[in-house]
């Protein structure tokens, strides 16, 4: 039977969300049914929110969750009531062109859940299922291919960052830029996908990491997981200390985890010959940047877009929990905030301000 539950509603662009009683429907026969104990707050969500991107209101927001299992369709057999998994925006049906190629984070194929959400408000009108997820809510119902099950010993609160930072900034890394061992890399924006850029560049085995970000506290953080300079290009010449780390050639790997313009711009002046450069952040649907076409000729450099670090949810979520479990992959201290549904604007506003590495709510 659909039942009723509390969610963040986001009614208008720019205005605070407000907690309502929804409406959530039974899963279908491909469809999971979770109930959410935290949800990451991530920028995509605030640009959305913001009206960055545009799309239609009313709807509800929150992509980066984990939870636990509370009823599954017919169709489903990978997870089962009681499981602890962690929750992604990615539907992926496993045979489209582009998941035939291993792409699944482009798949083509429109889901049962494509065509209607499974919101609805106390009027019984549709609410949008926020970047198919959904997750600012007490319980949410996903497509099957959406979620991963993990070791129950995982904190909620950092499989949370499972869904998307650690999968966006790490997988830029290893699955987009496939970056080899003993390159230099550069990160800029050093946020929740920056700063597991930072740590997949560290996994990867690199030769130098360069942490790039105006907030000191951002910087000291990326130390701590391994970058091995820290630049703030406020206040020091950046061009010169990412030479200066790099035998003055330049980096190797230059990754955006920033949307900001100036971000974006500033990415040609760190990359060497032959380097590449990964766009991980995500701008406003109005920006525009300019490059020089003949230096990425001439030097052979290549642009890469990462769509949530190229992931595969069953192969890359299981894998990033086991890293987790040996130590390899930081999260617990990554979460510096908690707060809960009703407190949803001021997790949003220190979100927005840049206040914390990763501000989560919790159920």
């Amino acid at each position: 039977m659909p039942q009723t539950i509390r969610a963040a509603v986001c009614r208008a662009f720019g205005e605070p969300m407000r907690i309502e009683d929804v409406t959530l429907a039974d899963p279908g026969p491909d469809e999971v049914l979770v109930a959410v104990k935290a949800c990451a707050i991530c920028h995509s969500d605030i640009t959305y929110a913001d009206g960055g991107w545009g799309g239609d209101l009313p709807l509800v927001l929150g992509h980066e969750a984990a939870g636990l299992v509370e009823a599954v369709g017919d169709n489903v057999s990978h997870v089962r009531p009681g499981d602890t998994v962690v929750v992604t925006l990615i539907r992926a049906c496993g045979a489209c062109h582009y998941c035939s190629a291993g792409r699944d984070y482009l798949c083509e194929t429109v889901f049962d859940l494509d065509r209607r959400s499974p919101l609805t408000d106390a009027s019984g009108a549709p609410l949008g299922h926020g970047l198919r997820t959904g997750a600012f809510a007490e319980k949410l119902v996903v497509e099957k291919s959406q979620l991963a099950r993990v070791d129950p010993a995982i904190p909620f609160e950092s499989a949370s960052l499972l869904a998307c930072g650690a999968i966006t900034g790490v997988g830029a890394v290893t699955n987009t830029a496939k970056m080899p061992r003993g390159a230099h890399a550069a990160v800029i924006g050093c946020g929740g996908v920056g700063l597991n850029a930072v740590q997949g560049a560290r996994i990867a085995g690199a030769a130098s990491i360069i942490a790039i970000d105006l907030s000191r506290e951002k910087l000291d953080a990326a130390e701590r997981l391994g970058a091995t300079a820290t630049i703030d290009p406020i206040h020091e010449d950046a061009v010169d200390k990412v030479l200066a780390a790099t035998g003055g050639r330049g980096a190797d790997f230059v990754f955006v985890a920033s949307g900001a313009p100036a971000a974006l711009e500033s990415a040609a002046s760190y990359v060497g010959k032959a380097g590449t450069v990964v766009i991980v952040g995500m701008p406003h649907s109005d920006v525009t940047i300019g490059y020089n076409p003949s230096n990425v000729a001439s030097w052979g450099q290549r642009i890469l877009g990462s769509k949530m670090g190229s992931a595969c949810v069953c192969r890359d979520v299981p894998h990033l929990a086991g890293l987790y479990g040996d130590g390899v992959l930081q999260l617990d201290w990554l979460v510096t905030a908690r707060y809960t549904l009703d407190q949803i604007n001021e997790a949003i506003a220190a979100t927005r301000a840049g206040q914390g590495l990763r501000n989560v709510i919790v159920f």
